[in-house]
């Protein structure tokens, strides 16, 4: 979460279960890794993508909302949860061509994506790298440049060791689900290291031919002005009423949300995605 998870949902993952869901698990063999997924509901397939420090669980209930609606495949990414971690740094193209190859051996061609944190940034690169496998990309709390982070977080992240996390009360939760209960440290190192590389992905972002829903706490990490950017950056932000279609990405603000707080929201989560995903759009007067 923050850009990869810096406090990664303490909040979050501390017992967070789903309600209701009969999720479906399973193991493939994706670039080194046994990776992790669960398939649930039925519908066009939607895959969903975690933050940092977390796995399906603390995602809580958005992907069994989500399931009423779609055929879910949500992933546990390299080295969290129960997807064993290989001796590679955790990049954001790396989490993408992930996922690419993830979609490749279930024999999944193209799919909707929705992502948090720093499943919302593998899944922006996944647009980018991979544009054939994105149909449409839900991203909450995402940021396309590093520049976007809140001055507090910035300075947060130079001070960033692994005693910090790893003494934090989630930290045992790891070994829960972990391929290796020790492997704790080992991620937070991949994991601090990720949130200090660079990331300026303004031209890609631009370029992106699939329609993407961002969605941000008013007291995120990314700035409010970051994401009006990079809502821009999409075609979005002109004027409606004017005789032109809307463009085809969206944003969406949580009103008195923080980072943390974006993935507990999930009605006003569903409310935004579900209609983007489905390609709804509200009529106006002139319509």
């Amino acid at each position: 979460m923050f850009r990869t998870g810096f406090i990664a949902g303490a909040l979050l993952i501390s017992g967070t279960t789903f309600a209701d869901a009969e999720p479906v698990g399973n193991r493939v063999d994706v670039n080194g890794m046994k990776m992790y997924y669960e398939i649930s509901g039925e519908g066009e397939p939607l895959v969903v993508l975690h933050g940092a420090y977390m796995n399906i669980p603390s995602m809580g209930a958005i992907i069994p909302k989500l399931a009423e609606t779609h055929k879910v495949y949500a992933v546990e990414l390299q080295g969290h949860g129960r997807t064993t971690d290989i001796d590679r740094p955790i990049t954001y193209p790396n989490l993408a061509d992930d996922i690419a190859a993830f979609m490749d051996a279930i024999d999944l061609k193209k799919a909707d994506v929705f992502g948090y944190s720093m499943g919302a940034a593998a899944g922006l690169q996944l647009a980018i790298r991979h544009p054939e496998k994105v149909n449409k990309l839900a991203a909450a709390s995402v940021a396309y440049d590093a520049d976007g982070w809140q001055p507090e977080f910035k300075a947060v992240i130079p001070q960033m060791t692994v005693e910090m996390i790893v003494g934090l009360p989630f930290a045992e939760d790891y070994r829960k689900l972990a391929a290796n209960p020790d492997g704790f440290p080992d991620l937070v190192k991949k994991l601090i290291q990720l949130e200090k590389e660079p990331m300026a992905w303004e031209a890609d972002v631009k370029a992106l031919k699939a329609p993407v829903l961002i969605i941000a706490g008013d007291a995120d990490v990314a700035t409010l002005e970051h994401n009006v950017a990079l809502f821009r950056l999409l075609g979005g932000g002109a004027m409606g009423d004017m005789g032109k279609p809307l463009a085809a990405s969206r944003l969406a603000i949580l009103p008195a949300t923080s980072h943390t707080a974006v993935i507990n929201q999930t009605d006003l989560l569903y409310a935004f995605a579900e209609p983007f995903l489905k390609g709804e759009t509200p009529k106006g007067m002139f319509q």
